[in-house]
């Protein structure tokens, strides 16, 4: 007996059991029974008993030996490949830029220690991808012993890639804290982490306009921002081989002693803004009136104390409310701190306070807000009275929602509004430290006590940052995103206050895009996509038979992502 399959054209073929047999030389058949109402796995199953094949459950037929996260690797791993980031770091395939690529990979899946690293790429599938499962930490401190040598090159590379003669080029500088105090970068300096009795490494990073990082550079603690200018304008000119670029920095980076440096160098313009000093010598002098601003937000003027430069005027309405609220909540706060004070003084009948304890107390008061120049304070021996610097708190309020930004640029190759839009455009540089020091590549603490380990950390974790950039691009359909703010910020007021475009509310709103399907942020979508797993599976009921692989079979949303990966027009790779 056999079961026989007949094809029905407009339905679903018919299943019958059958029994054959040879009469006359002829073979005949006989219909035993129809089978067509049968589920196709019993149908199956008859099939291979009338073959005497072995009935064996698929539950019982197969073991998974082990299961690893793969889908986030696989992510990752499309989007270096797409990138060419293996050609980016070495021409040639070796062991450490195996080991270089699996450390920029395990940042994104999960930043750690070298150690921890060597522990965790076993925990999910980017190990074996990368042939590097019997690295041990000496390895990957030597692999980063070769990427310190290697990030001249490198640099030079993405410079090639994302740099151009005449392009802007954004520049800032961050901190962060030391573990430790054998290490001959870490300084006590100023810290932006705010994480007291801590010594701390300053880095710098260049962008293109895009925001895409292309240098990193390390300095000691104790460094000064302004004072780091000249290396990059050198690294431009002589690494990179440019000579017509526009500098973009903020006021405290590109100072006039900087600025005046930089006009030595023909070929290299510069964006910046005045401090608040400058603004209100413009203010005093008449050349800058808030009259300019009753018909617009922004306004050219010129002044002779600024020679060759194009100064753009520019008022925010909303940002003078802002800074109005915010210096009353921080003189509020001051007063009632004086007054506990005052009452303390006063209270101390029978040994009064001297005046230098007295000072001492306010001194610790006064500045804890920094608005000391808005309060007259009288200190005697037990006595202490203070009051407002009413002059003072106005002078400074003129100037509240005021910027004035300044460039060597003509009107030619930059308009007022492109002026300032470029120099509001560092908040790209700015998004690169906040990635860098948040949970998604955790720049710090740094605990390496060789310079160049150090150097070595923060460039890779730049590689990190670079490939998680282009994988925002590339998925920003799926996380929250404005993806609209490229076209937006050519077209809006570049002095208002960005507001987030209809599609971006709606995603935050209803947490899905316009397809339906669920947003996220990049960290637990990158959690999603290790929900995809590699299952190392073998047969049951053949001990000998070799191992293989299978996959899960990924959702709607993971196909998207690898969808959208693979389809990611990438820049010169």
């Amino acid at each position: 007996m056999y079961i026989d399959k007949v094809p029905n054209r407009n339905s679903r073929p018919a299943y019958l059991l059958r029994e054959a047999w040879r009469e006359d030389g002829k073979i005949c058949k006989r219909t035993i029974t129809n089978l067509s109402d049968w589920p196709l796995e019993k149908i199956d199953a008859l099939r291979k008993l009338l073959r005497d094949e072995p009935m064996v459950s698929r539950h019982d037929a197969f073991s998974i030996e082990r299961s690893l996260p793969h889908g986030h690797v696989e992510a990752i791993m499309l989007m270096m490949r797409r990138l060419g980031l293996d050609k980016l770091i070495a021409s040639k395939r070796s062991r450490e830029r195996d080991l270089v690529l699996a450390m920029i990979a395990e940042r994104l899946i999960d930043p750690c220690s070298k150690l921890a690293t060597t522990r965790l790429w076993h925990s999910t599938t980017l190990a074996r991808e990368l042939k590097v499962e019997d690295a041990d930490e000496n390895e990957l401190y030597a692999a980063m012993d070769w990427l310190a040598d290697a990030q001249p090159a490198i640099e030079q590379r993405l410079a090639a890639r994302h740099l151009h003669e005449g392009a802007q080029v954004f520049y800032d500088i961050s901190s962060s804290y030391y573990e430790g105090s054998h290490c001959e970068l870490a300084h006590w300096g100023h810290d932006r982490d705010k994480k007291r009795g801590k010594l701390i490494i300053v880095y710098g990073v260049l962008t293109d306009a895009d925001g895409r990082p292309v240098a990193a550079e390390v300095y000691p603690g104790n460094t000064a921002d302004p004072t780091t200018v000249p290396d990059q304008v050198g690294k431009l000119k002589e690494q990179f081989k440019l000579q017509q670029v526009v500098l973009v920095g903020d006021r405290g980076m590109l100072t006039q002693t900087q600025i005046e440096v930089l006009q030595t160098h023909p070929g290299i313009g510069w964006i910046s803004a005045l401090r608040t000093e400058k603004i209100r010598l413009l203010v005093e002098s008449g050349v800058l009136q808030l009259s300019l601003f009753d018909e617009q937000h922004l306004a050219e003027i010129s002044s002779e104390a600024f020679p060759g430069e194009r100064l753009i005027a520019c008022f925010n309405p909303l940002l003078a409310d802002e800074r109005k609220y915010h210096r009353e909540a921080l003189l509020e706060a001051t007063e009632q701190a004086l007054n506990k004070l005052k009452a303390q003084v006063e209270r101390r009948v029978n040994k009064p306070l001297s005046a230098a304890e007295i000072g001492q107390k306010l001194g610790r008061i006064i500045n804890r807000h920094k608005v000391a120049k808005h309060f007259d304070c009288d200190i005697q021996n037990g006595s202490f009275s203070f009051k407002r610097n009413e002059m003072a708190i106005n002078r400074e309020a003129d100037l509240d929602g005021m910027y004035v930004v300044r460039t060597s640029e003509p009107k030619e190759k930059l308009t007022s509004e492109q002026v300032v839009r470029s120099y509001k455009n560092l908040s790209r540089v700015e998004e690169v430290f906040r990635t860098l020091k948040s949970i998604d590549l955790r720049v710090r603490p740094i605990r390496h006590r060789d310079k160049q380990r150090v150097k070595a950390h923060i460039f890779l974790c730049l590689l990190s940052y670079y490939v998680e950039w282009h994988m925002r691009q590339a998925l920003a359909s799926l996380l929250y995103e404005d993806e609209q703010i490229a076209v937006e910020r050519l077209e809006r007021n570049p002095v208002i206050p960005a507001e987030a475009s209809q599609s971006a509310k709606k995603k935050k709103g209803t947490g899905r895009n316009s397809e339906g399907v669920a947003v996220h942020s990049f960290s637990s979508l990158m959690t999603e996509m290790g929900t995809l797993c590699r299952n190392r599976c073998k047969l049951k009921f053949d001990p000998d038979s070799p191992e293989f692989e299978q996959d899960t079979k990924p959702t709607v949303l993971q196909a998207k992502v690898i969808e959208l990966l693979k389809a990611f027009p990438v820049r010169g790779s």
